[in-house]
């Protein structure tokens, strides 16, 4: 399991524009995806989590390890307890609908 490079960011007691952003407060930090500014923010990483494409299967890890370390700092119970719960297979763009 990776170290997670997760760090809570806040300017001057508040939060800044996405832009401002450091690399380390995203659940992907090379890909600069889903920021983990809050619990709201932690949960939808979560729920995103196999939305997420173009991604190794490394990136995967490093990102559930950031969300790991961002839902204890911000009090979010995470019932996973591996990337793999939450998505093996990546969605796909423009899915054909199924008839």
């Amino acid at each position: 399991m990776p170290e997670a490079t997760w760090k809570p960011h806040e300017k001057h007691g508040r939060l800044t524009a996405k832009s401002d952003l450091p690399d380390s407060v995203y659940a992907f930090p090379k890909q600069r995806k889903e920021p983990l500014t809050d619990a709201q923010h932690v949960r939808n990483a979560v729920a995103r989590f196999d939305q997420v494409i173009d991604v190794s299967d490394d990136d995967r890890a490093q990102a559930f390890a950031n969300i790991e370390k961002a839902a204890k700092y911000y009090d979010v119970n995470l019932a996973e307890t591996s990337w793999h719960e939450l998505g093996v297979h990546p969605q796909k763009k423009g899915r054909q609908a199924t008839g």
